[in-house]
């Protein structure tokens, strides 16, 4: 996608007398400079600047309400990790709620919960990200807290061992006991011989078990650090004042040597991959995961309206025939993976009663091969993009989702506004392209196929399974990893 600038000229003399008076007396390592501003929406703009030390400033004025929300993004998720090594990312996001040099372990969330503020964190694939929600008068707090665990996070075997306990449980709870969280995992380890999106963001079991204290320190000192950190501020904030305070805190840290992210290609795949596994589940379930484009793809815009127009919500072509009219299944969902390298264009369906998973991939099977062979209608277009673009939109309505937005899109498309972009993109997608996409992607020989059978264990119902229309998804993967439990604002 193309980057929207807005002129530097234009900008360049109140920024460069900003900068000026912030940078008297300052060293290199906190000198600021003024990087041009990013186009958000019709009226809005991300103002960027950079730290001497690497470390990149995202600022948007927001004064509709006195709020502040403050996100810290760093660049660096599973896809970075090494085999043995799986799932120190996501750890170290635990980590980082623990102890530091001068604060100790809970002290962190009690001072922001005192303060009236919110706090959570998730990784993924791609990145790893931490945000405040908080009072704008307090904002210096967030910048004072997120600086200090950023430069003097504590790792002794005592915290490391603790949070990998914790961890470990987790993974249990949300894959190894969990029937689509396990079939999942499968999926892509599956579907993914080479690429580091062959395993699971939470790593597996053996690696956690087994990371060491001296692991933990060399992440630490490889990837936390300020030139391979965004900071996103959104709110009602002096611009001024913040970088002052941004400069006052983070302006003593040293670079350091980031690993160049040479990963393997993932080799083209040329046949079907299938299989069949027993679960404790009282209903079949089918999985499919297509191979699709990354989110840099320009197809990747036309799968998702294609993905809404097939499984968004009641009046999808999927959930009519599936659900309402053959009545073979209660649950069902797609999901265009939202990576910065090729991934899968997800398929999850749940039997209804005693109907097994070969009718529901047949009577899906039915479906894709209309989907490929005839455009959808006004309509049916009409409506994906109406329901993508309100999704989007309702996301944007606080100051914390709007900081997610942006340090999402700038990670990993390297344009704070792509969403804005993206949003534009939807609306100029034809009928044509949505079926020019669906003959592209939709391959039997480019898919992985996995039939999940009940093992005879389960009761009469799923208890993960509701159905529902559910919202079209921007970015976020249906089960994301969490520091917390799901619920602070713009979620």
């Amino acid at each position: 996608m193309t980057i929207a600038v807005a002129s530097v000229a234009s900008c360049r003399a109140p920024r460069a007398s900003l900068t000026d008076n912030l940078n008297i007396g300052r060293g290199e390592l906190a000198r600021v400079e003024y990087d041009g501003e990013a186009v958000f929406g019709p009226a809005m703009k991300v103002q960027r600047y950079r730290m001497g030390n690497g470390l990149r400033v995202l600022l948007l004025i927001d004064r509709s309400a006195p709020v502040v929300s403050y996100h810290t993004w760093v660049r660096v998720g599973s896809r970075d990790e090494k085999p043995g090594k799986t799932g120190i990312a996501h750890l170290f996001e635990h980590l980082m709620f623990n102890e530091t040099s001068h604060l100790a372990a809970g002290e962190f969330d009690r001072i922001l919960e005192e303060n009236g503020a919110e706090s959570n964190a998730a990784t993924w694939v791609d990145w790893t990200y931490y945000h405040e929600s908080l009072p704008a008068s307090k904002v210096g707090l967030a910048v004072k807290l997120e600086a200090d665990r950023l430069a003097n996070l504590v790792l002794r075997d005592k915290q490391v061992g603790s949070e990998k306990d914790v961890v470990a449980n987790e993974r249990r709870y949300r894959v190894d006991d969990d029937v689509e969280g396990a079939v999942n995992e499968l999926l892509y380890k599956t579907a993914f011989t080479t690429h580091p999106y062959h395993w699971p963001t939470i790593g597996w079991m053996e690696d956690i078990q087994g990371f060491t204290t001296k692991d933990c320190e060399s992440f630490y000192k490889t990837y936390y650090a300020p030139n391979n950190v965004t900071v996103v501020v959104v709110g009602d904030v002096q611009p001024e004042a913040v970088l002052k305070l941004i400069q006052d805190h983070y302006g003593e840290l040293p670079p350091s040597k980031i690993p160049e992210r040479n990963l393997p290609k993932e080799p083209g795949q040329d046949a079907e991959r299938r299989l069949e596994v027993k679960k404790p589940t009282a209903t079949e379930k089918l999985m499919i995961g297509y191979k699709a484009p990354p989110l840099t793809h320009d197809d990747h815009v036309a799968l998702t309206i294609l993905n809404e127009i097939l499984f968004g919500g009641r009046s999808s072509r999927i959930y009519r025939t599936l659900i309402k009219q053959q009545e073979l299944a209660t649950d069902l969902r797609g999901w265009v993976s939202t990576f910065s390298d090729p991934g899968l264009y997800e398929v999850w369906v749940t039997a209804r009663g005693e109907h097994k998973a070969k009718e529901l991939e047949l009577a899906l099977a039915t479906e894709l091969t209309a989907a490929k062979s005839k455009e959808p209608t006004a309509d049916e277009l009409e409506r994906a993009k109406s329901r993508l673009e309100l999704s989007f939109l309702q996301g944007m309505e606080t100051a914390s989702g709007k900081a997610e937005q942006i340090g999402f899109y700038d990670t990993v498309l390297g344009d704070p506004g792509a969403g804005f972009s993206r949003l534009e993109a939807y609306r100029k997608v034809t009928a044509a392209d949505v079926l020019r996409v669906a003959k592209t992607y939709l391959v039997d020989a480019h898919r992985t196929v996995i039939h999940v059978l009940p093992d005879g264990t389960a009761g009469s119902a799923d208890d993960d399974e509701e159905e529902g229309d559910d919202e079209a998804v921007a970015h976020k993967p249906r089960k994301p990893l969490r520091h917390k439990t799901p619920g602070s604002p713009g979620r």
